[in-house]
């Protein structure tokens, strides 16, 4: 049972992180609101998937690896490219296709930029360490044995992190959706007769 809380600690990170409207939720309701097509909220969910796996993967190589990283600069790097593409997005200089709402690559790379800037990847660092660096009999411990390991963790962190977001997702577009058919009902009832 005591190399099982590594585990929950992961898939409960990535259900918190599916909580988070910055983590996508927001953006793949809006996708399916905006297309009439519901399942493309669900859709979104692989671009956001990517990118956020991405800069997971990012940092769990980094802590399979031994590398030392600075999450300041991680943060000024992802933070300074974000706003560097606000900056050009609203100069009004932008060619029309660039200002069309974002397609898949576009919410990867939002993803991605979101995930690292505030540092999805850190926070699972203390559930990554035991994995990765246990002395667990049932395997050698190896570069190549953690980095399994630490890929597990992040396809596990990802898939709670999509199970979240497709169910909060899918009920924002159903509220919309029995929202606008209670304004329609309200809109055809005749009023009430004068006396």
């Amino acid at each position: 049972m005591a190399s099982l809380w590594p585990w929950l600690a992961v898939a409960g990170v990535g259900a918190l992180h599916g909580l988070n409207p910055a983590t996508g939720w927001m953006l793949a309701a809006a996708w399916g609101v905006r297309s009439r097509d519901r399942a493309q909220a669900l859709r979104a969910l692989v671009p956001i998937a990517a990118g956020h796996a991405a800069s997971v993967v990012l940092v769990a190589g980094a802590v399979v690896f031994g590398l030392a990283m600075d999450r300041v600069v991680l943060q000024v790097l992802t933070g300074g490219l974000l706003a560097a593409f606000a900056v050009v997005h609203l100069s009004g200089r932008t060619p029309e296709v660039a200002r069309a709402p974002a397609g898949h690559a576009g919410l990867a790379l939002w993803s991605f930029m979101m995930s690292t800037a505030h540092g999805a990847g850190l926070m699972l660092v203390p559930a990554l360490i035991p994995l990765c660096m246990g002395d667990a009999p049932a395997r050698e411990i190896t570069a190549s044995g953690s980095l399994t390991l630490a890929l597990a963790a992040v396809g596990v962190h990802t898939a709670a992190m999509l199970a979240v977001t497709g169910v909060i997702a899918s009920g924002v577009c159903r509220g919309f959706d029995a929202g606008a058919r209670l304004l329609q009902s309200l809109r055809r009832k005749p009023p009430p007769a004068p006396r």
